[in-house]
């Protein structure tokens, strides 16, 4: 079997696990629908309109898409480089806290053109710090990245509590001082929504992801290691070198998520600011078939559940569409593995 062959057959593996893991994950929704005593199609029908049908619930899904397309982007490398990254929690926290920070101690009158990069790039930095030392347990130590993920994320919202309790947060509140004026990106014309021009941050981060992956040899040399490292040992790829640097370019890629919720909605650190958009990266990675494109694609879906969900809160608990999210995962999961022990058992038929 040719490479384009065996290329264009695992396209359609992941397409057929996303299609088929989307169809599951709606007739389960719309079963519970039908518990909590609704009509799954007027349920499904008043999210669609409520959503479309309003400039600022427009601007909503998109703001909510923009956050996790970056941290399923975040994952995404990761998984390429055969590691799963599921601290982008945590990567994404230290981004907020280095941003929020970062643009608080400006100066007032700092121009845009100083104080935009230099919170961006403290946002990165930030992430990329935690994923780094995540990579490095990984290949200096043997520490699986799975288990010191989960520690980092706990340890990383610890931190920033402590660093809010001690230095951060104004007198008497869980909010920091707001960041420099020139600090602060520009909103879109949604209606007064959260949407902001951090969504151009997400579509060049989007675009450089995809160029380096389909058309460097560094993109060649971190999917060899992901799908078999010791062959691309044996290559002449150094191994460990390339899962460090997917490591540290997930935790940027997740720390950049910061841009979109200190720089372009909140202005300042609060507590709990983003939480839950790295775990929810999980789902939008498996659910892109960790593909760039993919990945987008993901993040307008789940982003749309997410901003959907609250428009029909008076129709339905809130808390049916957050287990809806999560119900994506297991189907993303189950589906793959079913299709891998499918694809397994007509090989050796």
């Amino acid at each position: 079997m040719t490479g384009r062959a065996r290329g264009t057959g695992a396209f359609r593996r992941g397409a057929s696990a996303a299609a088929i893991a989307l169809l599951v994950s709606i007739a389960i929704g719309s079963a519970l629908m039908l518990v909590a005593g609704k009509s799954p199609g007027g349920v499904w029908a008043a999210m669609v309109t409520r959503t479309f049908g309003d400039p600022y619930q427009i601007g909503e899904w998109l703001y909510r898409a923009t956050g996790l397309a970056l941290t399923g982007l975040s994952v995404a490398i990761a998984l390429d480089a055969g590691l799963f990254n599921i601290g982008a929690e945590g990567q994404l926290t230290a981004g907020v806290v280095a941003c929020a920070a970062t643009g608080a101690a400006l100066p007032a009158g700092t121009p845009a053109v100083i104080a935009i990069p230099l919170c961006i790039l403290a946002a990165a930095a930030a992430g990329a710090a935690v994923g780094a030392l995540i990579g490095a347990l990984r290949v200096y130590r043997g520490a699986h990245e799975v288990i010191t993920s989960i520690m980092l994320d706990l340890i990383a919202a610890g931190v920033a509590l402590w660093l809010g309790n001690v230095w951060l947060f104004e007198p008497g509140t869980t909010n920091s001082a707001p960041i420099a004026a020139g600090a602060e990106l520009p909103r879109l014309p949604f209606a007064g929504s959260a949407a902001n021009v951090s969504i151009v941050i997400t579509t060049a981060a989007v675009a450089a992801v995809w160029w380096l992956r389909a058309r460097t040899t560094w993109g060649l040399a971190w999917r060899a290691v992901g799908s078999a490292p010791e062959a691309a040992r044996a290559a002449g790829i150094a191994v460990g070198r390339v899962q460090l640097l997917a490591m540290t370019g997930a935790g940027a890629l997740a720390g950049l998520a910061a841009t979109n919720l200190v720089m372009g909605h909140k202005h300042v650190f609060e507590q709990g600011l983003g939480s839950g958009t790295g775990l929810l990266g999980i789902s939008v990675a498996l659910l892109g078939r960790v593909h760039p494109v993919g990945v987008v694609v993901a993040a307008l879906l789940l982003g749309f559940l997410s901003a959907g969900g609250l428009v029909v809160g008076d129709l339905i608990p809130k808390e049916l569409m957050e287990m809806l999210q999560g119900v994506v995962l297991l189907s993303v999961a189950a589906t793959s593995a079913w299709l891998r022990r499918r694809d397994r058992e007509a090989g050796r038929a």
